[in-house]
């Protein structure tokens, strides 16, 4: 284990990120025997997190790397929901997923896109057109089918940041927020050395670019490129609603190939659910539109619309307000995860779109694992950060991300 410890009290990592994936690498690298400190220039899930469902999912994701991840991850908010004290309750729920089309032709995709989910370990089973409304009574007529994904959960995504938060501050953990990184320093050699904040230097051998969003200009502080872009994406919530009026997370199929799309453009398909406190919450948008964060009218209209074809009892329920954040979207839609071999002491773990809640523990295990130099639960090689190319490569370079230096925040 890389654990060190000195006269000045140096860190053995600084994690950048109080969001709910920087409070996971805290957790586990806490847990491992290193001693972190946390720094964030906001307040705990101020960012992504705090603008996120909880949605902790393993129903829209194909076989491969990210489902690994996601499975990984499911065991591990189990753990962590047994293991936190019931002072932290992150309001676990494992409610379910149900994908839901009306469409013949979707229904066979859904067929073959689930026995691939099922080879790799996920738990799939199809509800024939006639069985859907047992499960959700108030689901719009003529369906042709759906599938049941039992492994889906939730939580509530602020409070499990901090909960695991707390807890690594139990172990020893140091929390800094309201403190932004104003630079990554480096040796003569270009190794991590330290950041610099308005209170001054902290030193110590690892950084960890837990920003989110932000992760792109973190990495260019310390003198190397990560492409990530923020997407940004409308949650409707609706006036508190009877218990079970909505029993699972409820999608359309076109969620699916929505997440799996790099398209710039508006999309919308509906995501519905209901919550312990009674209101609906209604998504998903997404579109690259840089960090504008004005109120889109028409992505509103449009998920008020789907949510209502696909459960008519919303048409007369009034919406009490809206929410956005902004996902971390890298263009391969993995996240980047372990040490950056470009600048050594820099380690990553962003860019997990508006999967990183789900992907935080395991992110975190991982993280934590190539810290202390041990063998990782999962291969790091799919998350590998140097995977882009520079923005000078020449053709088909990737866009450079709104969040270089200087960008609006």
């Amino acid at each position: 284990m890389r654990h060190r410890t000195t006269a000045s009290h140096a860190p053995d990592a600084v994690i950048v990120g109080a969001g709910v994936v920087g409070a996971a690498c805290a957790y586990y690298a806490s847990r491992a025997g290193l001693a972190v400190t946390v720094v964030d220039r906001g307040p705990v899930a101020g960012g992504t997190t705090g603008a996120g469902e909880g949605n902790l999912l393993v129903s829209d994701k194909e076989a491969g790397p990210e489902l690994d991840l996601a499975l990984l991850s499911t065991r591990l908010w189990r753990e962590l929901a047994e293991a936190l004290p019931p002072e932290d309750a992150i309001e676990y729920e494992l409610k379910g997923g149900l994908v839901v089309t009306s469409d013949e032709t979707a229904l066979t995709a859904l067929r073959t896109f689930a026995k691939g989910q099922r080879d790799a370990g996920v738990e799939a089973y199809e509800i024939p057109a006639g069985e859907v409304h047992a499960l959700e009574p108030h689901l719009a007529p003529g369906l042709a089918g759906a599938f049941h994904y039992p492994q889906d959960a939730q939580v509530q995504p602020a409070r499990a940041a901090a909960a695991l938060l707390r807890a690594a501050r139990h172990m020893g953990a140091e929390l800094r927020l309201g403190e932004e990184v104003t630079a990554v320093l480096t040796d003569t050699d270009g190794a991590v050395r330290g950041v610099r904040t308005p209170r001054g230097d902290l030193h110590t051998p690892f950084v960890v670019n837990a920003a989110g969003t932000w992760g792109g200009r973190v990495a260019a502080l310390a003198g190397t490129h990560l492409p990530v872009m923020p997407r940004r994406g409308f949650v409707l919530v609706t006036e508190p609603l009877p218990p079970r009026l909505i029993r699972h997370k409820v999608y359309s199929a076109d969620y699916i190939a929505d997440v799996a799309s790099g398209s710039a453009d508006l999309q919308s398909s509906p995501v519905v659910e209901g919550t312990p406190a009674g209101p609906v919450l209604i998504g998903a948008t997404r579109e690259r539109v840089g960090f504008d964060r004005g109120l889109s009218t028409e992505a509103l209209r449009r998920l008020a619309a789907q949510a209502t074809a696909l459960f008519p009892v919303l048409a007369d329920v009034r919406a009490l307000r809206a929410y956005h954040g902004f996902r971390p979207y890298l263009p391969d839609h993995l996240p980047a995860i372990g040490a950056d071999p470009r600048v050594p002491g820099l380690y990553h773990a962003c860019g997990h779109e508006g999967a990183g809640i789900g992907l935080a523990p395991a992110t975190g295990l991982l993280l934590a694992a190539a810290l202390s130099g041990e063998r990782p639960a999962l291969d790091l090689a799919p998350f590998r950060p140097d995977r882009f190319p520079a923005p000078d490569s020449g053709p088909g370079a990737p866009e450079p991300g709104p969040d270089a230096p200087g960008a609006p925040q």
